[in-house]
């Protein structure tokens, strides 16, 4: 295991993939905020360089680990401490589908958009992430997998009610499901 700077894991991950080529699995597991805020340009051009990597992306529309500030994903009028009155495209910006961007590339394989709300869709998300393990195991490109997520506590929200939010606000945003399959 190796730890990189905030942002820097695909970069990190490429140089480990290319000195131990294709015999070492080599995956990142960044969330919203590292890997569409610092590191937007680091998973962008690793995947369309098509680095033999596994990216698992976790989006939960917010900086989950430090405070609850607003993260690229944020929402539309979703309120975070750095926007208390909801996010608003006039100031903040529109919120960012890194996944469509990275299914734009010509260097990815597969890139999924999936979810761990409910038991079915855990076990759909495991089923991906095994895809995109083994995809690049067998050279295929780079691999990207969301797993669209919670943040209860920087929601302010109990388990239950941050599912329930989830479903109904960002699955109309975040649609589930493979985005590019290159069989």
């Amino acid at each position: 295991m190796y730890e990189a700077a905030h942002g820097r894991a695909p970069a990190v991950a490429t140089g480990i993939k290319r000195a131990v080529g294709n015999d070492t699995m080599v995956f990142t597991y960044q969330g919203d905020g590292d890997l569409a805020s610092i590191g937007t340009a680091e998973i962008v051009h690793a995947a369309h360089r098509g680095e033999k990597i596994v990216t698992i992306f976790v989006n939960n529309a917010i900086y989950g680990m430090t405070g609850g500030q607003m993260a690229p994903t944020t929402l539309l009028g979703m309120k975070t401490a750095t926007c208390p009155y909801g996010r608003d495209a006039a100031i903040h910006g529109y919120p960012l589908k890194m996944t469509e961007i990275a299914a734009s590339l010509e260097g990815t394989a597969y890139v999924t958009r999936q979810s761990v709300h409910s038991v079915p869709a855990i076990r759909k998300a495991k089923k991906a992430i095994r895809k995109a393990f083994e995809n690049s195991m067998n050279g295929k490109g780079s691999n990207l997998v969301e797993i669209v997520s919670t943040c209860n506590s920087g929601w302010k929200m109990s388990p239950v009610a941050a599912n329930k939010w989830m479903v109904e606000n960002m699955f109309p945003k975040y649609p589930l499901g493979d985005i590019k399959d290159k069989e």
